[in-house]
């Protein structure tokens, strides 16, 4: 998340550069901006601003936007009283109709239900297919298997592998896998009681 913050020029790097090339709008941290005192329809109007859109693409858009969040019927009630997923789903749905070459996407896909999870990636493979790019971010391997074509494998802040989506993610979770057996077998033989009564039965005897 630190690294996409400063790829959305959030934070600054205290050594190296970053170079962007494009308009980018960052999927981080949804509703950053909403005011909850304003209405949804302000809000759809003051977030559009912040990102970039002017009055007449919002206006233009806004029917679109409004149907995407599933929030009509609470459109002019103050987002205050929003549920955190009606909340999210705005503010989503907002960043996801404007006109940008880059979108930086960091596991904003799992808010609300399945239905919503769905139109969500619906609505970034349309934009992968118009050729603009797509950063995701996830701890879902499906997700990034389905969603993108070029995977980086990042650890501890280094580079562990780069390519094919396919390619990468099948290495990180046979790696993943290896790991977590290797870890199940030292659990497992440190919490067997036969073990550690087996240290001592010299000194006890056969006795209980």
């Amino acid at each position: 998340s630190t690294l996409l913050k400063i790829i959305s020029q959030i934070y600054y790097p205290n050594t190296g550069s970053v170079k962007v090339k494009g308009k980018l709008v960052p999927f981080i941290e949804l509703g950053v901006g909403f005011n909850p005192e304003l209405t949804g329809r302000e809000n759809v109007y003051l977030n559009g601003a912040i990102l970039g859109m002017t009055k007449n693409e919002i206006t233009k858009k806004f029917d679109e936007i409004v149907a995407f969040a599933g929030v009509e019927k609470f459109i002019d009630t103050p987002v205050k009283r929003y549920s955190s997923g009606m909340y999210v789903r705005l503010a989503f749905a907002v960043g996801a109709h404007l006109d940008s070459e880059i979108l930086i996407v960091d596991e904003v896909l799992a808010v609300g239900d399945i239905q919503f999870q769905k139109k969500c990636m619906k609505k970034m493979q349309e934009i992968q297919s118009t050729g603009r790019t797509i950063l995701f971010v996830s701890h879902g391997p499906d997700m990034v298997k389905k969603l993108c074509n070029r995977c980086l494998w990042l650890e501890q802040g280094s580079l562990k592998a780069c390519g094919a989506s396919d390619l990468v993610v099948g290495e990180y979770l046979g790696m993943t896998l290896t790991t977590t057996d290797e870890l199940s077998q030292e659990e497992q033989g440190a919490q067997s009681p036969l073990i550690d009564l087996r240290k001592y039965k010299s000194k006890f005897g056969n006795n209980e």
